[in-house]
Formats: structure tokens, sequence, C-alpha cells
């Protein structure tokens, strides 16, 4: 195919392959830009300029029907003439301008987002090939996944893209409509969550993610030399977020990455995850820092569901799930109670244990059942099964003022009130085998003065994938980094 800075015929130049944006400019003068998704019937007559990617091309004698995405709107672009054969050989995915006239179709393009309207092309330019075969195409990596299990049961062949070709092309892969949807509702869930906390008094503030000791405790943490120190990527903002209290401020908050080198290959765990981490000055009891997840978290909840409606339904064409169910008011168990429904249940619960994740999955089928709610907390754990900056309950030092919160039977936040007296947190930290040379100043911050406190931390990504019941944390990754994987 002839580029078009080669040499021409009359009105060849009105098509081709054009690498500069300068050129583009000169030849589309007069078409304003347009966004395909707001093109309406009303828009009809107006000479527009469009870019996106050449999703599909159908060829039909001198007239090719090009169907152009931009984010996940869609379009038909009709082209006639010479440039139809030009449209015909354009490869999949290919970056293309498009200038013409918005016109309404004598029928609904059934194929695309915008069914009432089409583009009668004047002008087409490809900016930027792709290759002629593509590793993965947007159309499989689309299949809807119930559509796929169902046609793999029956013995039939439905094409489809895998979890782990997924990633190794996720550049492609992210051009979804169900990935697109999926990674604006993760931006949607960020701003909620800066948005409640904001609306309650806390302030954003960025903590320091090379630190010389684990923040968690346990050797799970990526070391690194520091300019011929030994040092660390955080776990978590939780020592230095504790620290900004002790430093006067009252209610803080972060969003931020975290890093967990745990060898860990289950459908909910990263070795680098966002981290939505709060902390807060208490004044009575840690039910004060419930009282913020609660409310937070039904605002954000309540914000997907009232906003992000055309992203869900997107969501759900290609990975299905049920609306999530929670109450106004989030309900609140015992450690204790939650066990003994377990045992009713016949399950097997280590005494004075964590909860297995099987164990997780069977109490939430219990209290959907009991209360109708996949969003709750689980108050009061075992002190031995929390981190050693865990705050005992003053009535019993065997469990601690700490909580966990699930959706759809998953962890998804866990919680508590922090031990402040610095001799106590000390024989804490040794107790876990932790070197307390490695958290001095972090000890030492509290022998000037700290006011109780406590705070939770959760992971954006788990949040995106327990909310729309997407079944993977990688699906709510951008670039997932998990043990086996670095790239892309």
């Amino acid at each position: 195919m002839a580029s078009g800075e080669e040499h021409r015929e009359e009105g060849e130049e009105d098509y081709g392959d054009v690498a500069g944006l300068g050129a583009l400019r000169q030849r589309q003068a007069g078409y304003a830009w347009a966004d395909v998704a707001s093109l309406e019937p009303a828009a009809a007559g107006r000479a527009v300029r469009v870019r996106g990617a050449a999703q599909r091309v159908r060829a039909k004698g001198r007239m090719a029907f090009l169907v152009l995405r931009q984010a996940s709107a869609t379009v038909q672009c009709v082209v006639s003439g010479e440039a139809a054969r030009f449209a015909a050989g354009l490869s999949r995915e290919s970056a293309v301008d498009v200038a013409g006239v918005v016109a309404l179709p004598r029928e609904h393009v059934r194929e695309t987002t915008q069914q009432e309207v089409e583009i009668q092309v004047q002008k087409l330019y490809c900016i930027s090939r792709a290759v002629s075969k593509l590793p993965i195409s947007v159309d499989d990596a689309s299949q809807n996944e119930e559509d796929v299990a169902s046609a793999k049961a029956a013995g039939k062949q439905l094409a489809h893209v895998g979890q782990d070709k997924r990633l190794d092309y996720r550049v492609i892969d992210l051009r979804t409509p169900a990935n697109q949807a999926i990674f604006q509702v993760q931006s949607e869930v960020e701003y909620a969550f800066r948005k409640a906390l904001r609306s309650e008094g806390f302030h954003g503030f960025h903590t320091p993610k090379l630190i010389s000791g684990s923040s968690e405790g346990g050797a799970a943490v990526f070391k690194l030399d520091y300019k011929g120190q030994p040092a660390c990527l955080a776990q978590s903002p939780q020592l230095h977020k504790q620290m900004a209290v002790s430093g006067g401020f009252q209610r803080v908050f972060e969003v931020g990455p975290v890093y967990r080198a745990e060898d860990s290959y289950t459908h909910r765990h990263l070795c680098e995850f966002t981290g939505l981490d709060v902390e807060m000055t208490i004044r009575e009891d840690y039910s004060e820092v419930c009282d913020v997840v609660d409310r937070v978290f039904v605002a954000i909840f309540d914000h997907l569901n009232k906003n992000c409606s055309k992203e869900l339904e997107a969501i759900q064409r290609q990975y299905p799930f049920k609306p999530l169910k929670y109450l106004e008011k989030t309900l609140r168990i015992d450690y204790c109670e939650g066990t003994r429904m377990l045992k009713e249940a016949g399950v097997h619960v280590e005494p004075m244990g964590d909860l297995s994740t099987e164990a997780e999955k069977k109490l939430g089928e219990l209290v959907r059942d009991k209360y109708d709610t996949e969003f709750y907390m689980l108050c009061r754990y075992p002190s031995a099964v929390r981190p050693f900056y865990t705050m005992p309950c003053s009535d019993d030092p065997l469990y601690s003022y700490s909580f966990d919160v699930f959706v759809r039977g998953e962890e998804i936040i866990s919680g508590a009130q922090r031990v402040h007296d610095p001799e106590y947190l000390t024989s804490q930290a040794k107790a876990r085998g932790i070197d307390v040379n490695t958290i001095a100043t972090y000890i030492d911050s509290f022998r000037y003065g700290t006011p109780p406190h406590g705070g939770f931390g959760a992971g954006l990504e788990r949040v995106v994938m327990l909310f729309c019941g997407l079944g993977n944390i990688r699906k709510t990754s951008l670039f997932p980094r998990d043990p086996r994987r670095l790239n892309p």
C-alpha cells in the first residue's frame, strides 16, 4: 500500500499513512475534534474529526465499513471510493484519524455502541499501523466468561484468551470494554475514598517506601542495599502513619504503593498493590475507627452504584456478577460469635487461631443468609494472630481491639487500636522476633507523648475485585506483580 507521503493521484491526499501530526492538522482543517462517546443524532450534518483504533473493517464493493473504537465507545465509519481500498487494508488496532460528516444510518448499527449515528468519511489517515497478526485479539479477549465455560462443558470450542496470555500482552487486553470499565471503577473508588475521608476531617499524606526494617514483622519484605545500609520496601505505611499521629496530626490517610515479598500464588494476593490506609486519634475506644470504616465504605459502594452503572454493566457483560449486598449500617459481630456460628455449621476452627480462607468463605455465607449482607465486620480477634502493634483488650488480653472487614466472604480491610506505650511496644516486637534496632525511631516516637490512636488498611485492587465479583486480583491490577511476574 502506498503511503500518504508518496505521489498520489487527484483526491488521493484524502487518505493514506501519515506520520506527522502537522500534516494531519493541515489536511483536516475545518473539521472539529469530537469524542465518539458524545456523538448523538443532534450532531447530524456536523463535520467532525475523531481518532481511535480500527477495531474491524468490512469491505463491500467500493465501500468499506470501519468500526472505530475510542476507549470503550465505538462508531461505524462509512468509507467510499478509492479510500475504501485503503481502509480494507488497515490492520486491526491501527491508530487512525477519521474526518467526515455525522450522519443518521438507515437502520441502527448493532455492532457499535453509537447505534443511531455513523460517520460518512471524507478523509482517512493511518497514523500508527499495528502488526498484521496480533498475539491476541480484542474480540477474543472480550468473550463472556459464562459463554466460554458453557461451550467448554458442551465440548465446543469458543475463542478465549487465558489469564497468563492476557497479562503477557496486557496493552491489548486493556482495550476490552470490561477492562476499560474496571479501571474507571477503580479510579472512582479512589476518588470516593478520598472524598469521604476529607468530609470526615482527614488529610492526605505520603510516607516513605524505603525503610530500615520490617513494618509488619516477619520475613516477607523486599530487601535492598541503601547506600551501604540494609533496607527494605515498606510492607505498609503502618509505622509512619502512626508517627504522623505522634507528630500531631489527628486524622490522616494515604493512597500509595505497598510491597509484600510473600510467595503467595492465590487469587487475592500481589507482591505490589495500592494501599488505602487510615490512622486517627481515638477519644473513647476503637469502635470509632469502625465507625469511620462503616461510613467511608458504604459511601464508596453508594457512589459506585449511583455513578458507575454503565461501567458495571460493561464488566457484567464479560464477567457476570450479582450486585453486592450491604446494609446502610454495617453489621458488626465479635470473633467469638463468628467462630460459634462456624462450629454450629460443622466447621472446625482452631482455638485462638486465625480463620482459614475456607472458614472465612463459609462465615460469609452464614452471615449473608442470616443478616442479608455480604459486607460486615468481625471484631476482637485473638491477640496472637494480630501484628505486634495491636492493642490487647483491657477486659481480656487474649483478645485485641482489632477487626477485619469482609466482602463476599473474603477479607478486605484489617484495622485496630494501636499500642502507644513504648515499653510494651518494645516487648511485643521482641516477642514477635523483630529486631527493635531497625524500628527504634518508630518506638522512640511514642516516648514524646502520643494520644491513643488506631486505623485500618485496605487494598484498592481487592476492593474493586470483590465489589465486582471478579474472582482474581490480577484483573484489577493494571500491570500485576506476583511471585512469577515482573513484566510487562
